[in-house]
């Protein structure tokens, strides 16, 4: 958890920028899943846009559908 301290020395506008709580675990468990991709040769360089933006897509809209329920 962030100390207070720290917080208080963020300017104003990255404050605002910050992710929320639930993108912050979506993007982070992209990135493991994408990374899982490239280490086992399913993702290329070529490729990691279109992968990481579908796999992004395809968690966002699980926990957003999981939260509806």
């Amino acid at each position: 958890m962030a100390r207070p301290e720290l917080i208080k020395n963020i300017p104003r506008e990255q404050k605002a920028s910050r992710l929320s709580p639930e993108n912050e675990i979506v993007l982070k468990t992209t990135k493991e899943i994408v990374v899982k991709f490239i280490e086992m040769g399913r993702c290329s360089p070529a490729s990691f846009d279109e992968v990481f933006k579908q796999v992004f897509k395809t968690i966002k809209e699980t926990v957003t559908s999981e939260e509806n329920t």
